[in-house]
């Protein structure tokens, strides 16, 4: 592995050109100016838009998009530490090529060996509009990123290149020290939003905090790759200036697990109750009948209660995130909605009760 920029700061027309020429795409041009700014809203890496100049009429790309190490030391060490870099590296190397979600192309995707360091290189989307999680979004936003779960999940039940990628499985002792790490971070978060929350979801945190082991060591019937933190910050609606509805990114979180871990995150911290609740039945309806279309049929009983158990992925990642990222004030008012709208999902649908069941009975 040679040397790579590791800020944007860093990156040279150079090195942009050699990743576009060994993609085609440069052919006799050449860059004569590279300017960048930085873009989204990110608490684990720093992304950047990188606007080139040529010397020539080109095919090349006017316009890429970067992404980086987080600059913060307390993100970029959380992000080391669970491997979430080396995994989205990992995914755009390996995973996405083979699937029918639509992501980014990639034209550089380097890391170093310790896993602190890296850059992707990217298409820069053009998105008609960033999806956001304090905002919110329309149901045709909230179909077609279901459309784009049951795609990444039926191309990937049981995959042996997926089940068989060490990276996605994690360093020996991992879930271990999460689990250790996730009752300082309940102490944390309970004081940070006491008031804030109300009573019963700040009640259901305190009872996932007493399972949380059993909740890690849950292991998926049907394993399959999941994004991990499918919601919309991690979405771009109106891709290619609108020619194209949908784009999944931010694959740093990405996992063998249980397909319904992503649709009950989505559909509780992703979206909010607000438009869930009057929409919830349709949507799971929606997903089912993509599952099937796409030849990987699931039985209404059994996504239930997968999705039952799925709903406290929310408020897992939203108690966790809270205490081992940057502290910023878009950050505290963002888990506070993905823990809100979670655990009200988890709330309506008993969600403990579930993973209680599931201890009992070893059904994930």
């Amino acid at each position: 592995m040679g040397e790579f920029p590791s800020t944007a700061a860093a990156v040279t027309p150079g090195w942009i050109e050699a990743q576009l020429a060994r993609a085609g795409l440069l052919v006799d041009a050449r860059i004569t100016g590279l300017e960048w700014k930085a873009i989204g809203t990110g608490q684990v890496g720093d992304t950047a838009r990188f606007t080139i100049t040529y010397d020539r009429p080109t095919a090349a790309p006017a316009t890429l998009a970067g992404k980086f190490a987080s600059a913060d030391p307390t993100s970029r060490g959380t992000a080391a530490a669970m491997m979430l870099y080396v995994k989205e590296v990992g995914f755009y190397r390996e995973l996405a090529g083979m699937l029918a979600v639509r992501t980014p192309k990639v034209y550089a995707a380097e890391i170093n060996a310790e896993g602190t360091d890296f850059v992707l290189l990217f298409e820069d989307l053009a998105p008609e509009r960033g999806g956001n999680q304090l905002e919110g979004c329309g149901l045709a936003d909230a179909e077609a990123a279901i459309r784009q779960a049951a795609a990444l999940h039926s191309a990937t039940i049981g995959h042996p290149k997926v089940l068989g990628a060490d990276w996605l499985h994690g360093r020996e002792g991992l879930l271990e020290q999460i689990g250790q790490l996730y009752h300082q971070a309940h102490a944390i978060f309970r004081e940070r939003y006491d008031g804030q929350l109300a009573a019963d979801a700040l009640a259901l945190c305190d009872e996932l905090d007493k399972r949380v082991e059993h909740w890690l060591a849950r292991q998926p019937e049907e394993p399959c790759l999941i994004h991990g933190d499918f919601r919309l910050d991690n979405m771009l609606f109106g891709v290619g200036c609108g020619a194209e509805p949908i784009a999944i990114v931010d694959w740093q979180t990405c996992a063998i697990g249980c397909a319904m871990t992503d649709v009950g995150y989505f559909m509780g911290c992703g979206i909010g109750s607000e438009l869930r609740r009057p929409n919830e039945a349709a949507l799971l309806a929606l997903y089912a009948e993509e599952m099937a279309r796409h030849g990987s049929p699931i039985a209404h009983d059994v996504m239930m209660r997968r999705y039952r158990i799925g709903a406290l992925h929310g408020l897992f990642t939203a108690v966790f995130s809270a205490a081992f990222v940057v502290r910023t004030e878009r950050g505290d008012a963002n888990f506070l909605s993905m823990a809100r709208g979670a655990a009200e999902l988890a709330l309506d649908h008993d969600s403990i009760g579930a993973l209680d069941a599931m201890m009992e009975n070893a059904q994930c």
